[in-house]
């Protein structure tokens, strides 16, 4: 069993990065972060493909 919050496959979108985690659960879940400074973007997603959409059409507000 993987420790919660633990993420792996992350891949990175410009300055949004996306990584898959298990919750508390044991349910795998989707998280979109933009790692700009000043941007407070993030999403959870139930699907890896959501999450992926999130990261492509994010459009950071700190630029």
């Amino acid at each position: 069993m993987m420790r919660p919050n633990h993420f792996y496959k992350v891949i990175r979108f410009g300055p949004v990065r996306v990584g898959s985690h298990s919750d508390g659960r044991g349910r795998t879940k989707h998280t979109a972060v933009c790692t700009a400074p000043g941007c407070e973007f993030s999403a959870d997603y139930s699907s890896r493909a959501g999450a992926e959409l999130a990261a492509r059409t994010h459009r950071c507000t700190a630029r």
